[in-house]
């Protein structure tokens, strides 16, 4: 179990670092759909599979819903059309493909071996989990819903701008 705790904590760093150094944001994403898996398999061999639960369907799930919802609202016009033909390429997809396929086998692996746990570390229950998010680290989780929040006002705010400066220049002939 060892080796898929690290096996996986170098696909959620190497995504990681696709994520912050990548050019595209469609690329981005993927990759951090990748990364959210990895930390997912992480919680499973560390023994707690309700918080790998919530890692996959909070943050893989929802919050990647609410990124891809935000570049919708980014969306700059009909230009975009060629544009994210291009970065949905089957390429494109190659990288994240293949580290998801490493996780899929690694929990296969996990799961098929016994136990979950690397270490005789015991089974963390939601109720302990809640008691912990909402107990001590409750000013944590209101600080990320903010962030998360603030982030959405400001995407809206810049796609708003941006659509506004566009018709503009439309009205007046100048479309580059």
């Amino acid at each position: 179990m060892t080796y898929a705790f690290y096996i996986a904590s170098i696909i959620a760093i190497a995504a990681t670092v696709r994520v912050v150094t990548g050019t595209h944001a469609i690329h981005a994403l993927l990759y951090l759909v990748v990364s959210f898996l990895a930390v997912a398999v992480i919680f499973l061999t560390l023994g707690a599979p309700f918080a790998a639960a919530l890692e996959v369907i909070i943050y893989a799930g929802a919050i990647m819903v609410l990124f891809v919802f935000v570049m919708m609202m980014l969306n700059p016009g009909p230009r975009s059309v060629g544009r994210e033909q291009h970065w949905l390429a089957p390429a494109v997809w190659m990288g994240p493909a293949i580290l998801t396929t490493i996780l899929l086998f690694e929990l296969v692996w996990v799961l098929t071996r016994g136990g979950g746990a690397i270490s005789p570390i015991a089974n963390v229950s939601p109720r302990e989990t809640g008691m912990a998010l909402f107990g001590p680290y409750i000013l944590g989780v209101e600080m990320a819903s903010v962030l998360l929040l603030a982030s959405l006002v400001g995407a809206y705010h810049l796609a708003y701008h941006l659509g506004r400066r566009r018709d503009d220049q439309e009205e007046r002939g100048n479309v580059s």
